[in-house]
């Protein structure tokens, strides 16, 4: 059916309304803490919400559909709820983080996650994390904003064919459009963003869900019927084939090791957690979350097997070789009007959410840990916001730039997560040294973290290990590494050179 007229109104009239609601924060933005932190004064519930909203991108609501909707040849590759063991990682994570990290992030004014690191070892171990951190969040973020792009693009081509270079189009208006009122408003947008767009892109999924349930005939009793004939239904894999990402073990320990990492170490999530009024808002934040990004992951892949028994009764014509794109087909295809107007700014709603969040992670790192500390410690505050405004600019360009890029890379929900998670393993492991023992130091955490890193991009490339395996193995070799060298090197009077960030260490 396409997009009429009424669609592209309620499409459009979100992409405005959530713009100038962001930039009506600016007048909140007196600093630079401001500007990344705010003022300590959101409630709990409202940053939990958000914390879900940020790790919720276009890969997650389109890409996890796909991965329930395709077949696969065992069902520990995807094709199934068996994703959903991940996401039981993901919740005893949140629990680690809340005794392991989040008190060593409250002892003290901090404005960014690496300046624990600097605490602990030392200036040249917080600039390697940080860089670390920059060039991992730019590439999959670079993901995220392609992955945007495929919605608009089967919006576009449903409504104008023959229209040229649609999804540059499409990675234009979602990479502007958010970098306008990020720009402008700085975290409290973000926050505040995130609540609607989340509330939008939850609202929209359930109507979807609702509309599937309409179009498949004998609705919910077909679709039970159709899923496990074809094992869509099944959760738990108990198998120990390292080369499968969707096992009870990967997910259990894959997916604990990646939210440690992502929640506790990445910048773009404990950027939120920092927003709190105290620890205590902070851990009860990051734990509800946790619940909700279950309910969420589950709703998804559901859909995603509803897809799968519509299509054995209306065909959808995917033109992505990983299905990306037959959730935004199935919207713009087949559901009626308005109803799809409302989905597709659901869908917008998870890209933005995300992609400002990650815009003002990226523009405090550059600011707080490298800008100001080498180039910057006479400059005045009024002159370091108006710096961190242009960067956020700046970082939205090179954004842009590598979603462009991005269209070759494959899959975009497996992409986006390769790329985090070979980063993720040498951070974890730097972080989890600098709170648990007392001996590491900066030559062994650097050594470790380097090391750790080389020895990922050879898994990557020359093994067939499954990506949910990688932030645990990258872990283990900084770990091991990073405390051997650190005793081979380790001077008689280091102990008492810096402070042991959290409780106990050996």
């Amino acid at each position: 059916m396409g997009f009429s007229a009424i669609d592209y109104f309620v499409l459009v009239a979100y992409l405005a309304g959530i713009t100038v609601f962001g930039t009506m924060f600016r007048r909140s933005q007196r600093t630079v803490k401001d500007y990344f932190i705010g003022s300590k004064n959101t409630s709990w519930i409202v940053i939990s919400l958000s914390i879900v909203a940020t790790e919720t991108s276009t890969l997650t609501l389109i890409g996890v559909p796909a991965l329930a909707y395709s077949t696969f040849a065992r069902p520990e590759q995807g094709g199934s709820l068996t994703y959903l063991q991940v996401v039981i990682g993901y919740i005893i994570a949140r629990i680690i983080i809340s005794l392991l990290f989040i008190p060593a992030y409250f002892q003290g004014e901090l404005l960014t996650a690496y300046e624990l690191l600097k605490r602990r070892f030392g200036v040249q171990t917080k600039n390697f994390a940080a860089s670390l951190f920059l060039i991992m969040r730019a590439l999959a973020e670079g993901v995220r904003v392609f992955a945007a792009s495929l919605v608009l693009s089967a919006v576009l081509s449903a409504s104008i064919p023959g229209l040229s270079h649609l999804w540059l189009w499409s990675i234009f208006i979602v990479g502007v459009l958010t970098l306008i009122y990020t720009f402008e408003g700085g975290i409290a947008a973000v926050i505040w963003t995130d609540l609607i767009q989340l509330v939008i892109y939850i609202g929209g999924s359930l109507l979807a869900a609702y509309m599937l349930m309409r179009l498949v005939p004998g609705a919910w009793s077909t679709v039970a019927e159709t899923g496990q004939a074809a094992n869509k239904f099944q959760v738990f894999s108990f198998s120990w084939d390292f080369k499968l990402p969707f096992t009870f073990w990967a997910g259990l320990l894959g997916g604990t090791f990646l939210t440690m990492a992502s929640h506790g170490t990445d910048q773009l999530l404990v950027q939120r957690l920092l927003t709190c009024r105290n620890m205590r808002d902070s851990q009860k934040a990051l734990v509800l979350s946790g619940f909700v990004v279950l309910f969420q992951f589950a709703l998804f892949l559901i859909i995603g097997v509803m897809l799968f028994a519509y299509a054995r009764f209306y065909p959808i014509n995917t033109q992505s070789p990983n299905n990306d794109d037959v959730f935004p087909l199935f919207i713009v295809e087949r559901l009626p009007h308005i109803v799809k107007g409302l989905v597709i700014a659901a869908i917008f709603a998870a890209a933005m959410s995300n992609l400002s969040g990650s815009l003002n992670s990226l523009a405090s790192t550059t600011v707080l840990d490298f800008y100001k500390p080498l180039l910057g410690r006479d400059k005045s505050d009024e002159s370091l916001l108006k710096l961190s405004r242009w960067l956020t600019a700046a970082w939205g360009i090179v954004l842009i730039g590598i979603a462009v890029m991005a269209s070759r890379w494959g899959s975009v929900f497996t992409t986006g997560l390769t790329i985090a998670s070979l980063v993720y393993g040498p951070m974890l492991g730097a972080f989890l040294l600098g709170v648990l023992t007392r001996r590491a130091n900066q030559t062994g955490v650097m050594t470790g973290m380097g090391v750790s890193l080389i020895s990922m991009l050879a898994v990557k490339f020359f093994t067939p290990l499954a990506w949910t395996w990688y932030v645990l193995a990258g872990t283990t070799i900084c770990l091991i590494i990073g405390y051997a060298v650190s005793m081979m090197t380790r001077q008689p009077d280091e102990a008492a050179s810096f402070e042991v960030i959290g409780a106990g260490g050996r």
